[in-house]
């Protein structure tokens, strides 16, 4: 473990340096990896973990489309593909990659086959931290770990192939093995982290929910609709609007503060723009902070996890959402949006 230094707060961070992908293999030799679900990120870690080495299996319900995808990534059923109860018996550490309405649903089948010395693996801190709501009590006799990817799993089975590392989080809930700092170490190396920094299972949730109701999701897309609408509104036509707001953001601007940093890319620009965004991002930081300081607040009563848990356990909730998907994916925007990306010279 190394001391990092960010912006003068020192972390916790593990690197493949440190601990490489040859130990990770050793550590677990002995271990067979159940991962249990096959939608958001269930693939990417799975593949990841074949990939590199790991002894895997996939728990996933017959007949659903992510058994059929499972079959179709190369999981051969009755040897590496089984009904989620015969995987879970298999496996000795127990990746709970299900949704987290599924994770509630399905942790009384879970728990029967959680014997003293397994390991119970999630990535995200939901229904330990708001144990009270989700009925999700381990048992004592088992570690609880977590790797959190701070990406889809689509990113981190993409990175993976491209021979990069997408960044996670790491915590230890329960360690009854006194084994649970290695073995969550080495599936954090053997998912494809880039690096990993540490948090708590509280910590990950109530940044994650932040997040995703923030800058990384719905934040985001509100400031998009504001200021697309705004310039149509004064006369300017989609196309321009879309790429003043989506398409030069994303395609120019987002990769140059992945490389260097937001101070990079202001000291890179025109003064111009320059000038015009040192005089407004203060606005907008303090227009917004009152509705980020709102939302943490949710999220640190429950209120927000309770949400989820009543819209998700809905008989209707699936109809619902799409219905509310859909209306994004019709709004003239994304409409706009997806001409402006056929257009792109990759696509001709």
């Amino acid at each position: 473990m190394a001391k990092m230094n960010f912006g003068g707060v020192e972390e916790n961070v593990i690197t493949r340096d440190e601990f490489p992908l040859s130990k990770a293999l050793e550590t677990l030799k002995d271990e067979t990896i159940a991962v249990i679900g096959y939608g958001v990120q269930g693939p990417g870690q799975s593949l990841n973990l074949k990939d590199n080495g790991f002894n895997v299996i996939v728990g996933q319900r017959k007949g659903t489309k992510s058994w059929d995808k499972a079959v179709a990534d190369g999981w051969v059923p009755g040897q590496t593909l089984f009904e989620i109860e015969e995987a879970a018996a298999k496996g000795t550490i127990i990746q709970y990659l299900l949704s987290d309405a599924g994770q509630i649903s399905m942790w009384p089948t879970i728990k029967k086959h959680l014997t003293a010395g397994k390991a119970l693996y999630f990535s995200h801190g939901f229904g330990i931290t708001y144990k009270e709501r989700t009925g999700i009590v381990p048992p004592a006799d088992v570690d609880v770990i977590m790797i959190a990817p701070k990406g889809s799993g689509t990113s981190l089975r993409r990175m993976f192939l491209q021979g990069r590392g997408l960044n996670s989080s790491y915590a230890i809930f329960q360690d009854a093995t006194g084994r649970a700092k290695d073995r969550v170490v080495a599936l954090g190396i053997g998912v494809g982290s880039g690096y990993l920094f540490e948090t708590t299972f509280k910590k990950e949730v109530y940044s994650d929910l932040t997040g995703e109701r923030g800058t990384l999701m719905g934040a985001i897309q509100g400031i998009f609709a504001a200021q697309y609408d705004t310039l149509r509104e004064n006369g300017h036509t989609p196309s321009e609007a879309f790429n003043e707001t989506v398409e030069e953001l994303s395609q120019s601007l987002m990769p140059l503060i992945a490389e260097n940093g937001m101070d990079w890319m202001y000291a890179n620009c025109s003064t111009t723009a320059q000038r015009g965004a040192l005089d407004w991002w203060k606005k907008f930081r303090d227009a917004a902070k009152p509705v980020f300081e709102e939302l943490y607040r949710e999220v640190a009563a429950g209120n927000e996890a309770q949400r989820s848990i009543d819209s998700n356990s809905q008989p209707d909730y699936r109809e619902k959402l799409n219905k509310e998907l859909e209306e994004m994916h019709n709004s003239e925007m994304w409409q706009a949006g997806a001409v402006v990306r056929k257009l792109r010279p990759e696509n001709n």
